[in-house]
């Protein structure tokens, strides 16, 4: 692999991941809010979460070349492809728990888009922010182990 390229992803990784640390700040911020208008700022941010993973997701997977075809299943088809091992290609991403955790954030941040005549569960929101918050500690780990694995 060119070392200007891996450097290239590698630059590209760790600016998204102080996207999703920034994100993830706000949630932590937000979490403890009581207001309607509160809650529907916290759900934003765990939309904004999943959108900025799903943003790692394809620099990933457009450095390897990894491109989805399936339009209508293009979401979860990526996310699915993160926790894949490609021999030759490159390393998984994600780990099993990981990939339940976002798929459920996936599922969340679907729901919050078309949402527009529900009103939010505070109790299932909380439960998306501690999924969330389970990823918060994965994610890091997993983020330094795949880069580690790409070392020329």
């Amino acid at each position: 692999m060119e070392e200007e390229r891996l450097s290239l992803l590698r630059a590209s990784v760790e600016a998204q991941r102080k996207e999703i640390e920034r994100i993830f700040a706000k949630i932590e911020e937000r979490r403890r809010g009581e207001s309607a208008a509160e809650l529907e700022s916290l759900a934003y941010q765990l939309h904004n979460l999943y959108c900025a993973f799903e943003d790692l997701f394809r620099i990933v997977a457009d450095f390897f070349e990894n491109r989805i075809e399936d339009r209508a299943r293009y979401h979860s088809e990526l996310l699915w492809r993160m926790k894949l091992s490609i021999e030759g290609v490159r390393p998984a991403l994600l780990s099993e728990e990981s990939y339940r955790l976002l798929d459920s954030l996936r599922a969340f941040r679907h729901f919050f888009r078309h949402a527009y005549s529900y009103e939010l569960d505070p109790k299932k929101v909380a439960l998306v922010v501690e999924d969330a918050l389970k990823l918060k500690e994965l994610y890091r780990r997993e983020i330094e182990r795949f880069l580690e694995q790409l070392q020329p």
